[in-house]
């Protein structure tokens, strides 16, 4: 026999999490004395309210009556539930005595049921097929591993928002415990600690490490002195947490890069008004394509094993790599810091040196050398590849021998205005021919970005300028909308959609076909 408990979808869609949830909570992490992160809080939280319910619906049972065994005796005006009927109810209407020589000694109930139908049990039967244990048959709604693929991630933030607004819990690297536990660490310890990244001149260490050589003698339990260390070092404002999602590693705040502090004046950009609803699909194709990590569409891209890149000017001059949509599930994520400390691998050298993603603004920093030792430019290709070791990336410069290669080059002209032109230079990388732009002289491009940032020129006359300017380099005078984004990157960090969009709605530039523009001849009869 099998009874059910049932517990409707509903009941997960629309839970509240309780305080009597977070009481029960809490109770729960005094007992066990382990930190537990929102997934495994869940958890606990979900198979609770399953007891509860199925408490619930035993008591709601027990009050309509007494489970049906035909080896137990029973009373005229008992109630009962029938689980071989699917759970029907009914009354005992009268006893008497059974008669059958191989059964033995028994009696017959004569019951009514609930539909007003009247069937006769018996009673008394030590020896049956329905004396076997009842079996409880559990809906999928009731299944605590079903309940958490399904309902999950809308519970983990109904309870992250609860937790955060109790007072009595604390939470660091992702897991919570409550503060009455925490063990005391002094300002000698911290200090200490301080000395020790200091030391370490800020490369991140290991919370173990870190205790180890700050002398914290470990109580009865590790994992709470080292939840009670890690939340000590969160709360004060010299550590910065900077370890990928599952590992702690602990930096000096004051002795991490100052573009992993702000993001380099190259990458900032500052908001363009436009109407997306003017983008073709063929200019919609060109912002996937580009996969700028400012877009405010994410694009889906396959989960592949390698992802080529293509540099542009922005990070190429900032020592960076873009967290695109491309690119975002090669690099390390993490919990909740903001900063995070891995390392690159050279994919043919095996070189290995440290660098930082930086979530909020979406770069990883730390490559200027690296793109300096193998002369790239900026629409040179990259290649980043996932390694089998954790917190590592591998990277690799698409290089080539050096020639001399016919390639767009950005110079400075007199009056502070950039000035386009095919030019021969030597080249040692692979290239993107309408990304790549050559700089001769970096100072002198810096000086007019800072010019061009200073100046608050609207961005329709910068972008009129520019087009101007790349328009001299071919006879027609027609610029592709690939190039424009590459050059105007120079001067302004901006994406693909609101220059895009500014083509379409801006009367001094004419379409002339398969995104290739000019501006009109009215704007050119001006120059």
């Amino acid at each position: 026999m099998t009874i059910s408990l049932n517990i409707t979808a509903e009941y997960w869609h629309s839970l509240t999490v309780t305080q009597r949830d977070i009481d029960f909570l809490q109770n729960h992490l005094f007992e066990t004395e382990i930190p537990l992160n929102i997934h495994q809080l869940s958890s606990v939280l979900v198979a609770e309210r399953i007891r509860l319910e199925r408490e619930s619906q035993a008591l709601q049972q027990k009050s309509a009556g007494d489970l049906y065994l035909p080896k137990n005796y029973y009373k005229k005006g008992q109630k009962l539930i029938f689980p071989a009927l699917g759970m029907r109810k009914g009354q005992v209407t009268s006893i008497r005595e059974g008669k059958n020589p191989e059964l033995g000694e028994f009696q017959v109930l004569e019951v009514a049921l609930e539909d007003g139908s009247s069937k006769s049990f018996a009673a008394g039967l030590a020896e049956h097929k329905l004396n076997a244990p009842i079996e409880e048959k559990i809906s999928p709604e009731a299944d605590p591993d079903t309940i958490i693929a399904n309902y999950g991630p809308a519970l983990e933030k109904k309870l992250e928002l609860a937790l955060g607004a109790d007072g009595n819990l604390v939470k660091i690297a992702a897991h919570w415990f409550p503060a009455a536990l925490l063990v005391d660490i002094n300002k000698g310890h911290l200090n200490l600690t301080e000395a020790l990244l200091e030391m370490a001149g800020g490369e991140p260490l290991q919370t173990a490490k870190l205790m180890d050589q700050v002398d914290i003698k470990a109580g009865s339990n590790p994992r709470l002195l080292e939840f009670s260390f890690n939340y000590a070092l969160q709360e004060d404002g010299r550590f910065d947490e900077v370890g990928p999602a599952g590992e702690v590693l602990w930096c000096l705040r004051r002795l991490e890069p100052e573009e992993v502090q702000r993001a380099p004046a190259r990458l900032q950009y500052h908001l363009i008004e436009y109407d997306r609803a003017v983008l073709s699909s063929q200019m919609l194709a060109l912002e996937s394509e580009l996969d700028d990590e400012l877009s405010e569409t994410q694009f889906k891209h396959p989960n592949a094993n390698e992802v080529t890149l293509v540099l542009s000017y922005p990070h190429w001059r900032s020592g960076t790599l873009p967290i695109s949509s491309r690119a975002r599930s090669f690099f390390p994520t993490a919990f909740e810091s903001p900063r995070i400390c891995f390392t690159l691998v050279d994919g043919k050298s095996g070189l290995k040196f440290p660098a930082w993603v930086v979530r909020e603004n979406g770069y990883v920093f730390g490559l200027k050398a690296w793109f300096d030792a193998n002369k790239l430019i900026p629409g040179g290709k990259i290649t980043l590849r996932r390694s089998k070791n954790l917190g590592e990336v591998i990277i690799e410069a698409k290089t080539k021998r050096p020639a001399k290669d016919w390639v767009r080059t950005v110079l400075v002209g007199s009056d502070g205005g950039l000035v386009f032109s095919v030019l021969r230079q030597e080249v040692a990388c692979e290239y993107d021919d309408r990304m790549v732009v050559f700089v001769p002289n970096v100072t002198a491009v810096d000086i007019a970005f800072d010019q061009m940032s200073r100046s608050r020129k609207p961005f329709e006359r910068v972008l009129k300028d520019m087009l101007r300017e790349l328009s001299k380099l071919t006879p027609q005078g027609h610029v592709h909308a690939e190039e424009l984004y590459s050059a105007i990157n120079i001067l302004r960090r901006v994406p693909p959609a609101p220059m895009l969009a500014t083509l379409v709605t801006n009367n001094d530039f004419s379409h002339v076909g398969d995104l290739h523009y000019r501006l009109t001849e009215m704007m050119l009869e001006e120059e």
